[in-house]
């Protein structure tokens, strides 16, 4: 079979209509349980129809998105790229993703060409196990599946979950007790890569990879220390990456997520990517709505 990541031979992979309009098709690799498009999807995507507005030699460093409109999986999505700013170290493009004649989805992305500087410095990256040691998504929703005791309901939520095909590995480094409604603090910890190999290319590729990536399970982070209620409503709003190092978006990378604040029906979640060799290669913010049943749930056993 072919072991190319479907992430770069489908899900990233646009149709150029115009010279700054592209197109994807219809169908979506993966659909979250909402029916609406991943966000990181979409994300990633308008990196990829901006990432052709700039020269090889420019790579993005920063890029910031507004969600203004819920995404239709059935049909495709039309990104139009703005070339909004293009100077001697630094050029900006905006870009709009469209469905059904309106935006629902805009973005602006920096670009820089490469610059040397002595000013440099980044916090530690968290000691964890390394991914070798733990066990995947997949794997630990087995291990509770053979729980005799696992509510019918909760059962076939669990097995829906197990189905669905992610094109991301995941392995949590301290995966929460998914039968207790204790709360907890909110930190995760995930080793992540792209499923598939994606190899030496340009870097902008692998950066269009980990906007999909760090999307993924980033808005939950703020749930943890609100696990008994349930979640009726939830979206993101907004969401900034800014990228600082090189890295292969195949090879595993720790994601650090942290919420430090939530209220008025908002979360805010940031989250950081760490190279295995301890180098910070990326920077993630999202803020989204967050709406749940102010009564809480019942036990899941």
């Amino acid at each position: 079979g072919d072991l190319r990541s479907v992430l770069i031979t489908s899900v990233l992979n646009l149709e150029r209509l115009e010279v700054d309009l592209f197109r994807c098709g219809g169908q979506h690799h993966w659909v979250p349980a909402t029916q609406h498009l991943f966000g990181g999807q979409i994300v990633g995507q308008a990196l990829v129809a901006a990432a052709h507005a700039v020269s090889r030699d420019e790579q993005v460093h920063s890029l910031h998105c507004y969600f203004v409109r819920t995404g239709d999986p059935k049909v495709p999505v039309l990104y139009e790229v703005e070339r909004t700013r293009t100077g001697k170290s630094f050029s900006v493009r905006s870009v709009k993703a469209i469905q059904h004649g309106k935006p629902i989805f805009i973005c602006q992305a920096s670009f820089q060409l490469s610059q040397g500087s002595p000013v440099q410095h980044q916090y530690s990256m968290p000691t964890v196990p390394p991914p070798e040691e733990l066990l995947t998504q997949e794997e630990l929703i087995q291990k509770f599946l053979q729980n005799p005791n696992v509510a019918e309901g909760y059962r076939k939520r669990l097995t829906k979950i197990q189905a669905q095909d992610v094109p991301i590995d995941i392995k949590p480094v301290n995966p929460p007790d998914i039968f207790s409604s204790e709360p907890q603090e909110p930190k995760q910890l995930f080793w992540v890569r792209a499923r598939g190999y994606i190899g030496e290319t340009d870097m902008k590729v692998h950066c269009c990879v980990a906007a999909y990536i760090s999307d993924y399970a980033f808005l939950g982070t703020a749930l943890l220390p609100h696990r008994q209620y349930r979640v009726k409503f939830m979206v993101s709003l907004d969401h900034s990456m800014w990228f600082h190092a090189p890295f292969r978006a195949d090879h595993w990378m720790l994601y650090e997520c942290e919420s430090p604040w939530a209220g008025g029906c908002r979360g805010l979640v940031q989250g950081r990517l760490w190279r295995r060799d301890g180098v910070l290669a990326v920077t993630c913010a999202q803020e989204g709505v967050i709406r749940v049943e102010q009564t809480p749930t019942q036990s899941k056993l």
